[in-house]
């Protein structure tokens, strides 16, 4: 028997993870850089750092909080609306279960036995796995997502912060930008490991935008820092 594990169960905490140290990465180098190339001192490059750094962590959770909320409460009303129609004609949706094995697949007659007994072990779990697409795995969890989104933000946006204050003033933009890519590149490359994807290309991807994104951010602060 081959042995295998399936990455599913991963997907919620995974993409809040991912999604919140690149946001770390990009968003607090792509401020480092935008004020580095407009010339300001290190104290304001600094300061502009850890804003960022604390408002961006805050915003990311709270923005997966109410993202994650409003999935959790659809899940919730398809559920109770499954929940009612169960206790109100069984057997339509019985058949109604049934139909559906019947279209993946089945015999009508094993499609109907496995309803039959799918129904009688747990009703309301056959029909949210089955109909609406609902399982534990996948399921919402907005406090997860938030801790997890906000934690990252802080791990993945200290990288750059830390590289414009320990750098000495003539290489801060360089070494902003190198350590940025650096890690954006290696964050791309796990996430698509852990997901089951090819390395090559998710890390290339988040090189790309992120390299676009840094190079239009130090522009603008370029352009400022010529008209001061």
């Amino acid at each position: 028997m081959i042995s295998h594990t399936h990455r599913t169960g991963r997907s919620g905490w995974l993409r809040a993870g991912v999604l919140g140290a690149n946001d770390g990465v990009l968003s607090v180098s792509s401020l480092l850089l935008g004020v580095a190339a407009a010339h300001m001192g290190g104290n304001v490059i600094g300061v502009t750092g850890i804003a960022g750094l604390v408002a961006g962590a805050l915003s990311m959770g709270a923005g997966e909080y109410v993202s994650v909320s409003s999935q959790a409460d659809t899940e919730r009303a398809d559920l109770d609306l499954e929940r009612h129609a169960l206790q109100h004609d069984f057997d339509a949706e019985r058949a109604e279960l049934r139909e559906i094995y019947v279209r993946r697949g089945l015999d009508p007659n094993l499609a109907t036995e496995v309803a039959h007994q799918l129904m009688q072990h747990d009703a309301l779990g056959a029909h949210a796995r089955d109909e609406i697409g609902i399982t534990d795995a996948l399921s919402a969890r907005p406090l997860q997502a938030a801790t997890t989104s906000a934690i990252s933000f802080v791990v993945g946006g200290i990288v750059p912060l830390l590289a414009a204050l320990l750098a000495p003033a003539p290489f801060v933009i360089p070494a902003i930008a190198g350590v940025a890519l650096i890690v954006l590149a290696g964050l791309g490359a796990a996430a698509a490991r852990a997901g089951g994807a090819s390395i090559v290309r998710g890390a290339a991807r988040v090189l790309v935008w992120g390299a676009l994104t840094m190079a239009l951010t130090g522009a603008v602060g370029e352009l400022f820092g010529m008209s001061r």
